[in-house]
């Protein structure tokens, strides 16, 4: 059964002023199945929603694109612009933004983005755009009171459900949602992501970008770990939050950072990346360094790394 989306060698560049690169997103390869939830985290910086913007097409006018990404059997990196807007968003990726503010029409009601979407997407009759739109906000725990207030008078918690809420319309193939627990309490986290996972749960494929990983935990099927623009480890999330645990020492630093684990930091910070070293971009940051991380490792059996620790045996 062929994937719903196929990413291979993704790269991105900004071409900045003076003749410098930021290298962004690097050589990003991976497969999502339909009824799969993918985890995409990573620190800030990393390059996880620059990948994201893309698959989308929404990348600033410096940046060069390389590699493919195929929905469909639509390359979203060669894709004009008429085709992604017509054809792509929301019809085969819906968008959780990061920035769902910026995202909403300041003048409009959230039930008229609603009705609007629901109109476009689904093809609702005028004389149940209102039924539909209460029940498009229940989705994503939206209050109902709420449909009639404009984006400025929304909490950003309830601006993201707003968001969340615009992007299940239409159940497209793929969902891609962008730090969609951003500004919520715990509570609604949960909810918000079992949302998510019921989603993928219908037979469609669900990347999820995220720093929350307890919502990656929850519901995701696989973990790809992002550093300094380069995926350094996908694997299974049973195991990767469970036993042996991740492979690549970067991805065991982000499980022993959170407070119910070891609650350590991993020292330093990331390298920027318009300087990235030669070799592994991490090898500053860790006590497994040798001469061999001059070379940068490459993406094989699941992890980057030329220390890597095996999986547990059997």
């Amino acid at each position: 059964m062929s994937p719903v989306l196929s990413v291979r060698e993704l790269s991105v560049r900004f071409r900045l002023r003076g003749g410098r690169h930021i290298a962004a997103v690097s050589g990003a390869s991976f497969d999502l199945a339909a009824g799969e939830c993918l985890a995409l985290v990573g620190e800030s910086g990393c390059g996880k929603s620059v990948l994201a913007s893309a698959l989308l097409g929404l990348l600033p006018g410096n940046a060069r694109t390389a590699g493919t990404a195929v929905i469909d059997g639509i390359d979203l990196l060669s894709a004009d612009e008429r085709t992604l807007a017509r054809t792509v968003r929301g019809r085969r990726i819906g968008l959780v933004p990061q920035s769902p503010a910026a995202h909403l029409t300041p003048v409009r009601t959230v039930r008229a983005h609603l009705e609007e979407t629901l109109r476009e997407l689904t093809g609702t009759p005028r004389s149940g755009l209102r039924a539909a739109a209460e029940a498009a906000a229940g989705r994503a725990s939206f209050p109902a009171g709420l449909l009639d207030h404009y984006p400025h008078e929304l909490s950003g918690g309830q601006a993201q459900r707003a968001a969340t809420a615009l992007a299940l319309v239409g159940d497209a193939p793929l969902l891609l949602a962008d730090e969609p627990t951003t500004g919520l309490d715990r509570d609604l986290v949960d909810r918000t992501a079992d949302e998510l996972r019921r989603h993928a749960d219908g037979g469609r494929a669900l990347l999820l970008i995220t720093h929350d990983l307890a919502a990656a935990e929850r519901i995701a099927d696989r973990v790809a770990v992002m550093y300094a623009g380069r995926i350094v480890e996908l694997a299974p999330a049973d195991r990767f939050f469970g036993a042996p645990g991740p492979r690549h020492p970067y991805a065991r630093g982000l499980l022993a950072a959170l407070p119910e684990r070891d609650f350590t930091p991993i020292p330093g910070m990331p390298p920027e990346l318009g300087a990235l070293p030669d070799g592994c971009a991490f090898a500053a940051r860790c006590d497994r360094a040798t001469d061999a991380c001059g070379t940068p490792p490459r993406l094989e059996d699941g992890v980057a790394c030329h220390h890597s620790e095996e999986p547990a045996r059997a």
